[in-house]
């Protein structure tokens, strides 16, 4: 089992960038793939990005394309989303989720073990 904790959200102009980081105990990161998810008030969860078991294949949400960047630290057990040009569109409750599957898992279901989430706020 893996337990995740994510850090990072906060209240950003648009514009902005912010780093989320996925905090790994347990098992290691490297043993899974790893996805980042988000829900807005009213939606329902959707897939951000993932990254495989060695990191060395990633995987995006149209939307995020050239804005976000998913990486690992296998080694600090760590994941992290970095969030560039951020729009209010992407205000959402982030979370960090664990996948046996590799990097194409986009659905939740395909994730076994989640974070808590953290707030991402982008203010227009």
């Amino acid at each position: 089992q893996v337990q995740l904790v994510e850090f990072g959200g906060g209240l950003v102009q648009a514009g902005g960038s912010l780093r989320l980081s996925c905090a790994a105990s347990g098992r290691t990161v490297s043993y899974y793939a790893m996805g980042w998810f988000r829900q807005a008030p009213g939606k329902e969860r959707e897939f951000v990005a993932a990254i495989s078991y060695s990191g060395g294949s990633t995987n995006y949400e149209d939307s995020v394309k050239g804005r976000f960047t998913i990486s690992k630290d296998n080694a600090k057990n760590t994941v992290y989303l970095q969030m560039n040009s951020l729009k209010p569109e992407d205000t959402a409750v982030y979370y960090c989720a664990a996948s046996s599957l590799g990097a194409t898992a986009t659905l939740p279901r395909q994730y076994t073990y989640w974070g808590q989430g953290t707030q991402v706020t982008v203010s227009s």
